[in-house]
């Protein structure tokens, strides 16, 4: 400790610069520890906003077991009570999975209790995968002694037909300093399960793209040789929406950066454990378009059909979006985001009362939109640039021509009729409908959209949801990229697999690498 200066030797000018230099010293300090205070004050909001959603998590575990292990609904058959097993097993183990993520890393954790695993049957045919160090010189200088292996199997999967990988890693050690070398197991999407990434992409492929129910798939399993009930399917459902959630969200995020989306929704059905009757809830889509580079699709699951569920998915995009006259987009339209309107949605209205009516006059209206068609499908292949040019020559004179014929007509119909409510509803939407004459990149109709919501609407009585969401979340976040998949041209169970397989090492900057568009299969899986 350095002795403190004889301030009464010290001279007027060396007292100045000694206090200065002190009070120097002391501010330097106050920062320091105004920065410790912030970094504290943030640390505890951080340990707060985790606290609360471990809570909400716990909480909604409990409710979730109390739903499966409490009394069951006589308003629900056997086929729903079944379905909703499955999405309550899966539930189960996708909270789980995040309430472990959430735990502090130096926070003592209870130990796991890991369930008794059976031996997978000896009779299954087994591929041997030999893991060895790369080198078997000690870092002392002498030869490694190979001394035994440890084995791990692992089920997999291709239809009809079950195998066995046996992971052996070899145990190499060195007679001089005794140490001890083996390869480590390859990191897994589920640490230490028994599936194979085929054999997940395989569950969530018959389940999300094939409309498998687990139950189902439990018992052509069984047919194949191996039983596995569906709550450890279930189970693997759940981890595998987790994981590959930040996918999602990455895919949103590119997909948010266009200039034109499509958007439509439609109602599956939903039960909340200790409620006795389903209601419905909704599945958002949004996708690019089809003249865009990006191909891509996102589904979002929401607990109704109010449009502030597709204000929260938009955020601050002001784009132009493709939809029908749902009244739940309005007012996102308010605050920034273009209207384009569906030309097949005006046109499905004529053809009704045509086909069924016989009308003359939808049919005269089924006439012109026709034509509209027939520009569109010359103007397919064409740059954004060109495809306008012809839409302004040959599109927008047939416009003209169908919004006079339309106003004409509406003089002669009467109120409250079909004829006169679809006149109304084009009349209405003519400003919507007919601002893709401006933009070449901007379709005529919405229907892309619909063919890529027509999966959930095929599969809707295999769907069944738990709430509070997270069910329905877990099974957009699989679809969105199954079909974002079959988009680039991909099979989506090979996409899945080699997705799955390289996820647990894929670096955080690079995850855009697995996205569908971006996806290049690897050769090494």
């Amino acid at each position: 400790m350095s002795t403190p200066p004889d301030l009464s030797q010290l001279s007027a000018e060396q007292l100045r610069h000694l206090a200065a230099e002190l009070m120097t010293r002391v501010e330097q300090q106050d920062q320091v520890i105004l920065a410790r205070d912030q970094a504290l004050q943030q640390s505890h909001q951080t340990l707060q906003q985790r606290d609360l959603k471990i809570g909400q998590l716990t909480h909604e575990v409990a409710l979730l077991k109390r739903h499966k292990y409490g009394q069951r609904s006589e308003h629900l058959n056997v086929l729903q009570i079944s379905l909703l097993d499955e999405v309550v097993d899966a539930d189960i183990a996708a909270i789980e999975a995040e309430l472990e993520q959430l735990s502090a890393p130096t926070a003592a954790r209870p130990e796991k209790r890991q369930p008794k695993r059976s031996p997978l049957p000896t009779e299954l045919p087994r591929t041997e995968i030999r893991h060895e160090p790369e080198n078997t010189q000690c870092r002392c200088g002498c030869q490694l002694k190979r001394i035994g292996e440890d084995v791990s199997e692992k089920l997999d999967y291709t239809p009809g037909v079950f195998t066995v990988e046996r992971h052996i890693r070899g145990k190499w050690v060195c007679d001089s300093c005794e140490t001890l070398t083996q390869a480590p197991m390859p990191a897994h999407v589920i640490d230490k399960g028994i599936p194979t990434t085929g054999l997940l992409a395989q569950v969530l492929i018959a389940k999300y793209a094939d409309h498998l129910p687990l139950y189902r798939q439990e018992q052509i399993f069984t047919r194949a040789g191996v039983a596995l009930p569906r709550s450890i399917l279930a189970e693997w459902v759940g981890l595998c929406g987790v994981q590959l959630q930040p996918l999602v969200d990455a895919l949103r995020d590119a997909l948010l950066k266009e200039a034109v989306l499509h958007a439509d929704e439609t109602p599956v059905p939903m039960l909340s454990p200790g409620k006795k009757k389903t209601h419905k809830a909704y599945i958002w889509a949004y996708a690019s378009t089809a003249f865009s580079d990006l191909k891509a699709v996102v589904y979002d699951f929401a607990p109704g059909r109010a449009g502030q569920h597709a204000r929260d998915m938009l955020g601050d995009w002001t784009g132009k979006l493709v939809c029908d006259d749902y009244s739940g987009y309005k007012a996102g339209f308010e605050r920034g985001m273009t209207e384009i309107g569906c030309m097949a949605h005006a046109r499905r209205k004529f053809v009704e009362l045509h086909v069924v009516g016989k009308s003359q006059i939808a049919g005269q209206a089924v006439d012109y939109i026709k034509q509209l068609y027939k520009v569109e499908q010359d103007a397919r292949d064409l740059t954004a640039d060109e495809r306008q040019q012809l839409r302004q020559e040959h599109s927008k004179p047939i416009l003209k021509t169908l919004h006079e014929w339309i106003l004409a007509q509406r003089l002669k119909v009467p109120d409250g009729t079909a004829i006169a409510n679809a006149l109304d509803y084009s009349l209405k939407r003519w400003a919507a409908l007919t601002r893709y004459l401006d933009d070449g990149a901007i379709p005529i109709d919405n229907n892309p959209i619909e063919n890529l919501i027509r999966p959930w609407a095929l599969g809707r009585k295999n769907w069944l949801f738990a709430g509070p969401l997270r069910s329905g979340t877990s099974a957009t976040a699989v679809m969105s990229l199954i079909q974002s998949a079959k988009l680039n041209g991909h099979e989506p169970y090979a996409y899945l697999k080699d997705v799955l397989t390289r996820l647990p090492t894929q670096k955080a900057s690079a995850i855009n690498e697995l996205l569908p568009h971006n996806w290049n299969p690897t050769t090494d899986h």
